[in-house]
């Protein structure tokens, strides 16, 4: 760079204020504003000219066909930071010249400078962690991963240091004085403490797979009952089926307990659980007319016509007396149908007769003998499983009067009003 050309250019508004008989130093002033302006007239435009060549020359390694990491470099205003350092050059080159005649305040100045080199590059450095956490984003392998909370802890650490070096800059605070900060120490993590918790937390949940993007959880202690849209440094953000958001602290995936159902979402089926009560009262040995109806019902012909068979032969050989139907073994109409819930389950295509299934009485409660049908649906999604759950209730439902049974209910009004009369 010709000094000597600038040294004539920066004197030159001195020199010809002080030739019309202007003081020097009101002369040397003015023409240091005069130049400061001009400077930044031109360092605006160079700066201007300058981002727009960069942003061509990353437009150039773009992807016609898809969105590549240049985009998403464009997307975070790398380009547009990165640009600033050829004006910030140009400034720091030619502002010791124009304040020559003012060292004391150039001393500031150039701290200033220091200073905004700092947080340009901070800047800089978090553009680049937002176009990495973006483009492995749209990358199935680290879609569900937490990028957010990778982002956020690393622009702590650079925060953090530019911090320190800005304070170093300008204070001139050095290395060996942070052994006397024992008190300031303390006094961040009191501020900073649900940081530090979400930090610590989001570690233990990156290293250990708790949470995932996209994993349906259910929190009660928040309320919360939907699939994670967002897992940051200090919250989890969880969208819920009625399509409000629930923040969670990030630090209670670990200190609470909650529901994560995506090891039902990577099986083979959602299980079914629910139990249907039955009066204790209807539950009766099956008589030779109600052997016959069952006869009549298809799925469970073959069940009953072969335990009436064992039945029978057990209780001749055996010589039981079957005046009454209490001796001996014989078929209840509680059992024929609980086997008819399981062979209608079986039958159901909808079902996963590969995993575990069962229907089963539980112990007898004052609502009646609950029966628990216990089976996994082959569709995991809500809606599909609630519609093949409510069909096989249905049909259950309505299959219990054809078994001499009955469901039990508590009594309404009109029930009640019939008992009076």
């Amino acid at each position: 760079m010709n000094t000597d050309f600038i040294y004539t250019y920066a004197n030159f508004f001195k020199e010809h204020f002080t030739t019309f008989g202007m003081d020097a130093i009101i002369a040397a002033v003015v023409g240091i504003v005069l130049n400061v302006l001009i400077i930044g007239v031109i360092v605006f435009l160079i700066d201007i000219v300058v981002r727009t060549i960069v942003i061509q020359i990353f437009k150039i390694f773009n992807e016609p066909t898809q969105r590549g990491f240049y985009d998403f470099l464009m997307e975070s205003n790398f380009p547009r930071f990165v640009a600033h350092f050829v004006p910030f050059i140009i400034v720091w080159q030619l502002l010791p010249i124009i304040f020559n005649a003012f060292p004391d305040t150039f001393v500031w100045i150039e701290k200033v400078l220091s200073a905004y080199f700092v947080i340009l590059s901070i800047l800089v450095f978090r553009s680049f962690l937002r176009t990495t956490r973006n483009y492995f984003g749209t990358k199935e392998r680290y879609y569900d991963k937490p990028l957010q909370s990778y982002v956020q802890i690393l622009m702590i650490f650079a925060w953090g240091i530019g911090i320190f070096f800005i304070v170093n800059v300008l204070t001139s605070f050095n290395f060996k004085s942070v052994a006397t900060l024992g008190a300031t120490s303390a006094m961040i993590l009191l501020i900073f403490k649900d940081t530090i918790l979400g930090f610590v937390a989001s570690i233990q949940v990156s290293v250990n797979d708790i949470v995932r993007i996209g994993d349906w959880i259910t929190f009660s202690k928040f309320g919360a009952d939907g699939y994670v849209t967002e897992i940051n440094l200090a919250t989890v953000i969880v969208q819920n089926f009625d399509n409000t958001f629930t923040t969670i602290p990030t630090y209670s995936l670990i200190a609470d307990s909650f529901q994560n159902w995506r090891g039902m979402q990577e099986s083979k089926g959602r299980r079914i659980k629910r139990s249907i009560y039955l009066k204790q009262t209807k539950v009766r040995f099956l008589s030779p007319e109600m052997l016959e109806d069952l006869y009549k019902i298809e799925l469970i012909a073959p069940y009953v016509a072969f335990r009436e068979k064992e039945n029978l032969k057990h209780n001749t050989s055996a010589k039981i007396d079957k005046t009454l139907s209490v001796n001996g073994l014989n078929q209840t109409n509680l059992g024929v149908f609980r086997n008819y819930a399981e062979s209608y389950l079986l039958e159901n295509k909808k079902i996963n007769s590969e995993l575990f299934l069962m229907v089963r009485h539980q112990p007898p409660t004052d609502k009646g003998i609950p029966m628990e049908i216990f089976c996994f649906t082959y569709d995991k999604q809500w809606e599909n499983y609630e519609r093949i759950q409510a069909d096989i209730f249905d049909h259950l439902i309505a299959s219990v009067p054809y078994f001499g049974l009955e469901i039990f209910e508590s009594p309404t009004g009109s029930d009640l009003d019939r008992i009076k009369s």
